[in-house]
């Protein structure tokens, strides 16, 4: 179940910097949530950040995006292999900045994060 943001979002910001997955973003108006990243904190947090920190309570589920938490599981692996993706590339980009400990370009970011990603699955 992917959360929302209510009209009722005051644009207090507090709960975009909570969010472990960047899906919240601002919007035209008030703060909106990427159903497509949000995992309402699975394999993060007990409970989501935004809701726990929201002061006018108006974050509820998304009822166009009711999804299992099996789902939520999946979806949180997804994400994590594709941020352990994005690092490997922009490790081995060229950048001149080096990735990770030793300047290898194999951070111990990427690593650590496909092991978890693996054994999740």
């Amino acid at each position: 179940m992917a959360l929302m943001i209510t009209d009722e979002c005051i644009n207090c910001d507090v709960c975009e910097p909570e969010c472990p997955n960047q899906a919240i973003s601002m919007g035209p108006e008030y703060y909106l949530i990427d159903p497509a990243r949000c995992t309402e904190c699975v394999g993060h947090f007990d409970e989501p950040q935004c809701v726990q920190v929201c002061p006018v309570a108006c974050i509820p589920v998304n009822p166009a995006h009711v999804e299992s938490k099996d789902s939520l599981w999946a979806r949180y692996r997804r994400l994590q292999v594709d941020a352990a993706a994005a690092a490997a590339a922009q490790g081995s980009g060229g950048s001149g900045r080096s990735a990770g400990r030793g300047g290898s370009g194999r951070g111990g970011f990427v690593a650590c994060t496909f092991i978890i990603a693996r054994s999740i699955s």
